[in-house]
């Protein structure tokens, strides 16, 4: 009977496939660490002040900061005082980037951070609740010749959370306030080489258009960009993966299509978790490196939705059908010590009606197997949180794509709204995972209670379940490590500085993170496919009893994956006869 390869490949060759797997799992988080540089990049930069002599604003005028062009600047508010010049008539010019380099499309994308410097006054204190109103343009060009082409313009609002640690008192005017970083752009590709942001900050009395924001001395703005090694190095990992995987899901799916029966649940889930890991390789990231192509970031969040939802799905379905197989992985020590398959050989009593076994509460269970509407309850929490993410996600940089200046946690609704979104798909995370840990606790009693019968197999037997059952409690225990090395790792490249020394080489940890957490799910993927695909050995051929005593260990499987390619095999066509006498 053909089995899955887990169960019929020998103990030699699953542990060269282990080593191998794992080989390749340490080069890719060395490829990160060592090879790939960080993975973005934050350069700082403070707002020129200049000023806009015209009386009558004219929307297509841009303010250089530096070079030839440069604009008329003064120091400080307080020489704009001296001089008469209005604050309507100051523009805080940035250019992006720094003198004497360039952007590049291998950036991928552009996230800037807004900051005030912002002084105590006794007679301007901040207001509780105060909001500043900001007119912004966006701009770019290719060379450092050519004119100024409008990217961008929107008027935003941006609420201050800002602190005065000391006593608010004449002595202490002139002490700079602690206020929160302000999101202010995200540009989901970096398609020019020069780019200059023009900011304004209009005040009108009468209207309470940025009045009570304190007196406002500086602009900072911090700019994050991907590094340019760290995708061609990203690029290159999905370029040699999208090979691998695509080819062991080719031959995965051939597989199971030379089967004389239509494919299981537990089968088909395991190609659609192949296919969403083909579709997030993909390295479609390469044709942003020649088109503006400012969706790059949305649609890559979907794709990684889509993989993260179809691989949730999978575990939740990888041990629902094997608790159910075993429930049914029984057996009943008879004379001679033969084995004598119950319920989990439904294929017998379809095949030989005539054994007249009743129908019994595991045979009725065993009939709503491989029906994917068995775990809605299960599944529902995983797409319902999906979805609320997916939403926040169109609610934030969807919108970005038409106004990159746009972020949803600018207002007390928009942010209450994202909270709502967040906390929600955590809710169903946390019973995501708590049910996965009690359907993995379940399945590991359920198949160590099964225990009892083996000492009464003989050994050749006895010792066939018990490999079977040592190799499927340690796949369950990679996939839980897998799990948990993800949830690690993100926490160290939250905590951690970013790099680590280590004699002369300097390992990159979040660059190790993102690369190591990508090939171990590529690894993984390929593991299920290639472990669970049929294998394509056949046991149970006619022997001796005392051989088919010896043997017989082989034609039952703990995984859902059983298979006949060419029909009843052997152990169905003894039983027929026995039937029959």
């Amino acid at each position: 009977m053909a089995g899955a390869i887990i169960e019929n490949m020998s103990t030699k060759k699953l542990v060269i496939v282990g080593v191998t797997l794992l080989l390749f799992q340490a080069f890719a988080f060395m490829v990160g660490g060592l090879i790939a540089p960080s993975p973005t990049t934050a350069v700082h930069y403070m707002a020129t002040k200049c000023v806009d002599t015209v009386k009558h604003r004219q929307d297509s005028k841009w303010f250089m900061p530096w070079g030839p062009n440069q604009c008329e600047k003064i120091r400080s508010f307080d020489e704009a005082m001296a001089k008469k010049i209005e604050a309507n008539n100051i523009v805080f010019a940035v250019h992006i980037p720094l003198p004497n380099k360039e952007m590049s499309p291998w950036f991928q994308f552009m996230l800037v951070i807004l900051q005030f410097d912002i002084a105590f006054k006794v007679y301007n204190q901040i207001v509780d609740g105060s909001v500043v109103t900001i007119d912004v343009g966006l701009a770019y060009r290719d060379d450092s010749i050519s004119e100024w082409t409008e990217m961008a313009h929107s008027f935003e609002h941006r609420k201050l959370n800002c602190n005065f640690t000391a006593a608010k008192t004449h002595e202490n005017e002139g002490r700079y306030y602690e206020c929160d970083l302000l999101p202010f752009m995200e540009v989901g590709s970096v398609a020019h080489k020069y780019y200059l942001l023009n900011i304004r900050l209009p005040v009108n009395e009468r209207k309470k258009v940025n009045v009570g924001i304190g007196e406002i001395k500086d602009i900072r703005l911090v700019s994050i960009h991907q590094n340019g090694g760290f995708t061609k190095v990203w690029f290159a990992m999905k370029t040699f993966l999208t090979p691998s995987i695509l080819i062991i899901m080719i031959w995965y799916w051939r597989r199971i299509t030379l089967m004389s029966r239509p494919p299981v649940l537990l089968e088909k889930v395991i190609f659609a978790l192949g296919i969403s890991m083909t579709f997030i390789n993909i390295p479609v990231e390469w044709f942003s490196v020649g088109f503006n192509w400012t969706w790059m970031l949305l649609f890559g969040d979907i794709r990684q939705g889509i993989f993260y939802s179809m691989l949730l799905s999978f575990w939740i379905i990888f041990c629902g059908e094997h608790l159910m197989e075993t429930q049914f992985f029984e057996a009943e020590v008879l004379g001679g010590g033969e084995l004598k398959m119950c319920e989990l050989c439904l294929p017998v009593i379809k095949i030989f009606p005539e054994l007249g076994r009743p129908p019994t509460k595991k045979s009725q269970d065993q009939t709503e197997r491989n029906r994917f509407s068995v775990y809605w309850k299960q599944v529902g929490p995983i797409v319902f949180g999906s979805f609320c993410l997916f939403i926040f996600d169109m609610c934030e940089r969807g919108v970005q794509l038409t106004n990159p200046f746009y972020s949803i946690w600018a207002s007390d609704v928009g942010t209450e709204l994202a909270m709502a979104f967040i906390i929600v798909a955590g809710i169903c995370a946390c019973l995501y995972f708590l049910f996965l840990c009690f359907m993995v606790f379940q399945v590991f009693r359920n198949i160590s209670g099964k225990r009892t019968s083996l000492p009464a197999m003989s050994k050749a037997r006895r010792l066939h379940y018990e490999g079977l059952i040592f190799r499927f409690k340690f796949l369950m225990l990679v996939t839980l490590t897998c799990a948990a090395m993800t949830v690690i790792f993100f926490i160290i490249s939250q905590v951690n500085e970013g790099h680590w020394h280590w004699g002369e080489h300097t390992v990159q940890v979040n660059s190790a993170f993102f690369t190591g957490i990508y090939g171990m799910w590529n690894l993984y993927v390929f593991a299920i496919m290639f472990l669970y695909a049929p294998s394509h050995k056949r046991y149970g051929d006619e022997q001796t009893s005392g051989d088919a005593g010896a043997n017989s260990g082989e034609d039952i499987q703990l995984t859902t994956t059983i298979t006949h390619v060419d029909g009843p095999t052997e152990i169905y066509k003894m039983t027929g006869k026995e039937s029959q006498e």
